[in-house]
């Protein structure tokens, strides 16, 4: 694996050079540190971001939001994930996108260390409003955040859950409409 790593470098040494001079080089290197972690990898952020660029289309894409146009001029190296679509500009440090297929994420904004599974989508119910979604959120594996709503800090929005109402901080929330399970780590059965 450290082989075709290495070996993977040579097409990435742009992606390098950007890592360690764009202005967004702060919350990219958060972003490796937290994805490495998670995903148990090398500690070493130089190498960690080869292996995330070389084995993760899911960073790839993240790491190409983040780095605006240039992404045009070198992702033809080492390409996106053509099913994971990130429209949000307004993404805090820490986002991590586990298994990104089929995933739309086109927030308002996005705060600090969420994390986003397959096929969920987070969007417009109209032309102009779209979620607003807290620090520290977890959208699970089929989730539609739909809407002008806000995902306050610490919630979950349970695998297919459909949320298109207010979730307050640190709430659980499942269901078609989704409605409160946990708050505050209290078991609870509340709408929305």
């Amino acid at each position: 694996m450290k082989l075709l790593i290495l070996i993977s470098a040579i097409r990435l040494i742009p992606h390098i050079v950007l890592l360690n001079t764009h202005k967004s080089k702060k919350i990219i290197k958060y972003e490796i540190k937290r994805w490495l972690q998670i995903k148990n990898r090398a500690k070493n952020i130089q190498f960690g971001f080869l292996e995330l660029m070389t084995f993760f289309p899911e960073f790839r894409n993240l790491f190409y939001k983040r780095i605006g146009g240039y992404s045009r001029l070198i992702s033809w190296m080492c390409p996106k994930m053509n099913t994971l679509f990130i429209t949000t500009e307004d993404i805090g440090p820490g986002l991590f996108i586990q298994h990104g297929f089929a995933t739309i994420i086109a927030a308002n904004s996005i705060g600090k260390d969420c994390w986003i599974n397959q096929q969920v989508t987070i969007g417009f119910s109209n032309t102009t409003d779209s979620p607003t979604i807290g620090d520290n959120v977890t959208i699970l594996a089929g989730a539609k955040i739909i809407g002008g709503i806000k995902i306050g800090n610490n919630s979950k929005a349970g695998a297919n859950s459909v949320v298109v109402k207010d979730v307050p901080e640190n709430c659980v929330v499942v269901g078609v409409p989704a409605y409160i399970i946990r708050r505050n780590g209290i078991k609870v059965k509340e709408k929305l």
